[in-house]
């Protein structure tokens, strides 16, 4: 930064406590207009934390430290802006004043207090906040507001939506659209409040490749064209090193390195290794899959053939992907394989005991029969938010075992999903709202595998995963198929996850089969079809193609 430059947020000696154990402790670090902060961390480390405190959450007031805001503010209309010396303010054209504001300083009442969050704009992890009644360019509307005029709104809408690589979409009803999809909706939604700084926690830790490089590439091109600041959270290198400027390490609260962020994550990332999976027999096909479809009808968009005619098997014992760019039809045909959809045509079958199930048929010799022996991790889990997490692995979800017993079950399959044993007591008798992200869906991962189904079908399972949880789930995967004769159906965009874990893989797209078999060949495929995908995108943004 030049040295004339006055940073926009000073975090100055942070310390924030939970209960008395500190969840950040003496964090300090600047952010200048148009700089990317990233943050990078074990799950829990206080990444989410920090991102909540800069947002101005009253429960995450700093213990010690402050949190200061240098910001312009008009004399007049009350507007706050970017520092820049002697500037006029942009909606009045009158007298501005730089200022040093601490939200938590500031009286009940305080304008500024407002004018400053209202300038905050955050994405945070797993969360769609979307109008799903609406179509995709209403939801954008509504995210602008009344400050523009109808023709000025419109082309503000279609430029967000162009940014964002969703032009494809926009007379879609919202809650039509993939995860992925939905994800850019919401980026969309909120660049439309013209921030000072965004803060993104874990925005592409679901994302397929193509899908998270489109959201990289318009955080990136949207800092350096409007000077807005960020704060990036990730477990993945990869994505703190092609947005920030900076970076911090982050470990139990504590900053072990800031500095260059390919420095930073390179250390990080030390000693993280999946380990070699054992062989282990497969036997016999558990599912069949014959000429599958699910046809949806949208009054927008026609007839949506999410799932088009797919047919294979999947074996006992097998960890077998799913994989392909958002919206290829993964989802939905884990959930025809469920039965929580039925299909329209051709036939999911599934195997238990010497009988076969169809999985379209409704009762309980149909697939009623089937669904006590089916365990699904969905990509928008929830846990009960008032009951501890013994009580959400036991009887939350209906296990009638003794006290003790169920304790002892409960800490087995937390330690299987890779919480360190010193841990365990403390997420037993915690609460959801107490737990990172991250702690989070590894619970939701307990919950499914604690009832020891017999095939277990995981939607994004890494998604907000930092590395060393990965590992500990990838090995969790592989010993529950050793140990308990399990059946994994993964459905990911993690292809680094998909290779270490599975047996095989199929590869979607536009609700067909394009490639099945060995993982490393169907992901080689997938960034084929990425590279092919981003050109195609790139075209189609530059006005170039059909």
């Amino acid at each position: 930064m030049p040295d004339e430059a006055e940073p926009l947020v000073i975090i100055d000696n942070v310390t924030k406590l939970f209960n008395g154990v500190p969840a950040l402790r003496d964090v300090t670090a600047t952010i200048f207009p148009g700089e990317v902060l990233g943050l990078i961390g074990r799950s829990g480390a206080g990444k989410s934390v920090l991102i909540n405190m800069l947002r101005g959450s009253q429960d995450y007031k700093p213990d010690k430290g402050r949190v200061i805001y240098r910001v312009n503010v008009c004399l007049s209309c009350g507007w706050v802006d970017f520092p820049i010396h002697n500037a006029k303010c942009v909606k009045c054209a009158r007298e501005t004043r730089m200022e040093d504001i601490d939200l938590w300083a500031l009286e009940e009442g305080d304008q500024r207090r407002s004018m400053i969050k209202n300038r905050i704009a955050i994405m945070l992890q797993r969360t769609f906040a979307l109008f799903g009644d609406m179509t995709v360019i209403e939801n954008i509307f509504e995210a602008l507001g009344s400050q523009y005029e109808e023709k000025e709104k419109v082309e503000k809408a279609i430029e967000l939506l162009k940014a964002v690589g969703l032009t494809h979409r926009t007379t879609h009803i919202a809650r039509d659209l993939s995860g992925g999809e939905k994800q850019r909706c919401v980026l969309a939604r909120q660049l439309a409040r013209d921030p000072l700084l965004f803060l993104a926690d874990e925005p592409t830790g679901t994302l397929d490749p193509q899908t998270a490089e489109i959201v990289h590439r318009t955080l990136v091109d949207y800092t350096s064209r409007s000077k807005m600041s960020m704060v990036v959270s990730s477990h993945w290198p990869k994505a703190i090193n092609r947005l920030s400027n900076k970076a911090i390490w982050l470990e139990a609260g504590e900053m072990m390195k800031i500095g260059d962020p390919v420095e930073v994550t390179k250390e990080f990332m030390i000693g993280f290794a999946p380990k070699d999976p054992e062989p282990v027999p497969v036997g016999g096909p558990i599912v069949k899959i014959e000429e599958a479809k699910k046809y949806f009808y949208s009054i927008v968009r026609g007839v949506v053939r999410a799932v088009d005619g797919v047919s294979f098997e999947i074996n006992e014992k097998e960890i077998f992907g799913l994989v392909g760019l958002s919206g290829a039809g993964k989802t939905t045909l884990s959930r025809m394989i469920s039965g929580i959809t039925p299909g329209t045509g051709g036939k999911v079958m599934v195997r238990i005991g010497d009988d076969w199930i169809d999985m379209y048929e409704v009762g309980e010799m149909g697939r009623g029969r089937a669904t006590p022996y089916i365990g699904v991790l969905h990509q928008e889990y929830s846990l009960y938010p008032f009951d501890t997490v013994l009580q959400n692995l036991t009887v939350c979800i209906g296990m009638k075992m003794p006290a003790e017993f169920a304790k002892m079950k409960a800490i087995q399959v937390l330690n299987s999903v890779g919480f360190e044993r010193k841990d365990v007591e403390r997420i037993l008798y915690a609460y959801p709202d107490a737990l990172s992200v991250g702690e989070k869906q590894r619970v939701a991962l307990a919950q499914v595998l604690i009832r020891e189904p017999r095939i277990v079908i995981l939607d994004e399972p890494t998604g907000t995963m930092d590395p060393i949880t990965k590992v500990s789930v990838a090995n969790s995967v592989l010993n529950a198929r050793k140990e308990l004769g399990e059946t994994f159906i993964i459905v990911s965009h993690d292809m680094d996850f998909v290779t270490a874990c599975c047996d095989r893989a199929c590869l979607m797209k536009n609700g067909k089969v394009v490639a099945l078999g060995d993982p490393k060949v169907v992901v080689d495929q997938v960034s084929l079809d990425e590279s092919e995908e981003m050109d195609r995108t790139k075209g189609e943004a530059q006005g170039v193609g059909p």
